[in-house]
C-alpha cells in the first residue's frame, strides 16, 4: 500500500520517462495568440504580478530583483497547478526542483554579500541590543539560521504539495458507495484548499527570497 501511495511522486517510470518534461509543459501549450493579443488570462496575470511588484518593492527598494522573483514566482505557481491536472507529474513536490530554484538563489546572495558588504553581513549575525555576554551564542544562532535557509525554503514547498497529493490518493482508494459520494464532496473541497495552497506557496518562497535578498 505504501510503495503504491509513494509511487505517484516517482519520477522514473519506465526506460524513457518523460516526467520531468512536465515542468515547461505549460509554456508549450499556451498559444501564440496569448502573447500577442490581449485576453482575459493574460489581463489577470498582469493585475496578480502588478501586486506582486508592489509588494516586492516595499520589501526591497534596489532594482534588479524584480525579474527574478516574479519569474520564479510564475514557475512555482505554474507547476503548482499542473500537478493538480490529472495524471501530470508534480514537480514541485520533489526537493530537486525546490533547491534547484532555493540554493542558487541563496548562494548568490551569500557570495554578493560577503564580498561587497561584509560589514552589513557581519551586522546582521548580531542583532540590535544584544547583550554582550550573549554575543557569540547569537553569531553562532544566526549563522545557523542563516545556512537552513535554502533548506527551509525547499523543504516547504516540497512537503506541503506532497501533503495534499497523499491526502487525495488515500481518499481515492476507498471502494464503497456512499464513500464515493462522501469522498468526491470531500474531493472538492479538497481540490480548492490545493488551489489556495499551490498559490500561497509560491508567494511564500518568493517572498522569503525577497527577504533573504533585501537584509544584504
Amino acid at each position: 500500500m505504501m510503495t503504491n501511495l509513494f509511487s505517484v511522486f516517482d519520477p522514473c517510470t519506465g526506460n524513457l520517462s518523460l516526467n520531468w518534461m512536465s515542468t515547461m509543459i505549460f509554456c508549450f501549450m499556451l498559444p501564440y495568440k496569448y502573447w500577442l493579443t490581449p485576453s482575459k488570462p493574460m489581463m489577470i496575470s498582469k493585475m496578480m504580478l502588478s501586486v506582486l511588484k508592489t509588494e516586492i518593492k516595499m520589501i526591497m527598494p534596489y532594482k534588479g530583483i524584480l525579474l527574478i522573483m516574479l519569474s520564479l514566482f510564475s514557475l512555482i505557481l505554474i507547476n503548482n497547478l499542473m500537478g493538480l491536472v490529472p495524471y501530470v507529474f508534480t514537480s514541485s513536490s520533489h526537493l530537486i526542483f525546490s533547491l534547484t530554484m532555493a540554493l542558487p538563489l541563496w548562494m548568490a546572495f551569500m557570495i554578493y554579500g560577503w564580498f561587497n558588504k561584509p560589514n552589513s553581513m557581519f551586522t546582521h549575525l548580531v542583532p540590535l541590543g544584544t547583550p554582550t555576554m550573549l554575543t557569540p551564542f547569537m553569531v553562532l544562532i544566526e549563522t545557523v539560521s542563516n545556512l537552513i535557509r535554502p533548506g527551509s525554503l525547499a523543504v516547504r514547498l516540497t512537503a506541503n504539495m506532497i501533503a495534499g497529493h497523499l491526502l487525495m490518493s488515500l481518499l481515492g482508494g476507498s471502494s464503497s458507495m456512499m464513500i464515493m459520494v462522501s469522498t468526491m464532496i470531500i474531493f472538492v473541497i479538497l481540490m480548492l484548499f490545493e488551489l489556495a495552497v499551490s498559490t500561497i506557496q509560491a508567494y511564500v518562497f518568493m517572498t522569503l527570497s525577497t527577504l533573504y535578498s533585501s537584509e544584504i
